[in-house]
């Protein structure tokens, strides 16, 4: 196996403050141009000009990073990269697990390059197995432990740090992705995505989907991700213990539903600066947050706002 750096010490769980990036695939496609079939990114890994496209997308927020004198998480473009997606996009199991393991050695050689004296974390990227937005089949928890098993044995085997187990849609899915995490002893982030109303897709709470998961799995900690920060605020806001279990938020610039994101043909990339006031406020809300990106719609400018107003206060109150 190769050497993982900070998989028995990851900083953000020692209280550290992290970014990571903001869309990569929305970036891609509509600030870059580059196609992605069924959004997803790890195809690109396939040529000399995608994998160079993925090294100068991560690269300008490695600099936010360095500037900022952060630490930050290096997550890989990975989140469609298993075997349902595959098979859609002819890829074999082996191709598979070789797009995994090349997506991770890309990320070393970039830590390899910008790692100063904070952590940058390398972490295996896992999407849901169908629909980010609404899930067409609700799984068992031994269902998705079966059928994520063969990445996240990939992802162990490799230099990778953690898993990031980014827009889930229903604890089912969750649970069996946390169980196949511990069981390949691999710290994961577990984020659940949420529609307008602060709920789940299912319409199950975010506070339950939490009590369910951690009952049966517990994975390091949970995140946040592809809702905008106007579409939970309102959940965070009677200071319930289970907050305390979030340590990242990765929202959408977008304040859209995902039915109304599904069906736009421009990139709603919402207000930059506001972005990182608004994350600032959740901050106040979420005493255990940690680690700060974004999702659908963001981009560099995002994430730069983000250091700003949330990397400079939370050094000032430590």
């Amino acid at each position: 196996m190769s050497q993982a750096k900070y998989r028995n010490a990851l900083p953000q769980m020692a209280g550290d403050h992290m970014l990571t990036d903001g869309g990569l695939e929305t970036t891609l496609i509509f600030h870059d141009g580059l196609d992605l079939p069924y959004f997803a990114a790890f195809d690109l890994l396939r040529s000399v000009e995608g994998r160079a496209a993925l090294e100068g997308y991560y690269t300008r927020y490695t600099r936010i990073a360095q500037a900022h004198g952060v630490g930050f998480i290096l997550d890989s473009p990975t989140w469609r990269a298993s075997a349902d997606w595959g098979v859609l996009m002819e890829y074999s199991t082996e191709d598979l697990a070789l797009a995994n393991r090349a997506a991770i050695a890309l990320l070393c050689k970039i830590r390899a390059r910008t790692e100063g004296t904070h952590a940058f974390v390398i972490s295996g990227n896992i999407g849901p197995r169908g629909d980010g937005y609404n899930p067409a089949s609700l799984m068992s928890p031994d269902e998705a432990s079966d059928y994520h098993d063969a990445q996240i044995a990939t992802f162990s085997a490799t230099a990778a740090d953690m898993l990031s187990a980014l827009t889930m849609t229903h604890a089912g899915e969750a649970r069996g992705i946390a169980r196949a995490a511990a069981r390949h002893g691999m710290p994961l982030a577990l984020s659940f995505t949420l529609e307008t109303d602060g709920n789940l897709p299912t319409g199950q709470s975010l506070a339950d989907a939490i009590a369910e998961t951690d009952a049966d799995t517990p994975p390091s900690y949970y995140m946040i991700n592809c809702a905008h920060p106007d579409h939970f605020r309102h959940i965070l806001e009677d200071g319930a213990e289970w907050i305390h279990r979030i340590k990242g938020v990765r929202a959408n610039a977008s304040r859209m539903s995902h039915a109304e994101l599904d069906c736009a043909e421009e990139l709603d990339d919402g207000n930059p600066v506001e972005f990182g006031v608004e994350h600032a406020e959740l901050s106040r809300l979420m005493p255990a947050l940690r680690v700060y990106g974004g999702c659908c719609g963001t981009d560099d400018r995002h994430v730069e706002s983000l250091a700003h107003n949330c990397m400079c206060s939370s050094r000032a109150v430590a």
